[in-house]
């Protein structure tokens, strides 16, 4: 697995630290409940909607620099939407792995 980090960001940001803890903290506040939601959906095996979860949750996978996490997450996705839980495994290892990086910055 890869491992979070801040490149994307510093790119878009331009420099500018302030913009950067503006996105940091987004990030932050938006991605523990979108977490918790796709967990809901995933447990109450609502796959369409978990699906959906782990779409939006794929553009915080990117910004963190999580390239092959990304691949792995649209992998998983596309199989949501065929009712498989194939990738489920490698797609919550990612979350811990975002969570743990995110209570770090």
């Amino acid at each position: 697995m890869d491992q979070p980090n801040l490149s994307y960001i510093e790119s878009m940001s331009g420099g500018d630290k302030a913009f950067e803890k503006k996105l940091i903290d987004i990030i932050k506040q938006e991605f523990p409940e979108e977490k918790a939601v796709y967990f809901n959906n995933i447990n109450a095996k609502n796959f369409k909607k978990a699906a959906e979860n782990v779409h939006k949750i794929k553009h915080k996978i990117s910004i963190l620099g999580l390239t092959k996490s990304y691949d792995a997450a649209a992998y998983y996705e596309n199989n949501l939407t065929e009712n498989s839980t194939e990738g489920k495994v490698d797609f919550e290892n990612t979350l811990q792995i975002m969570t743990d990086f995110l209570e770090t910055i």
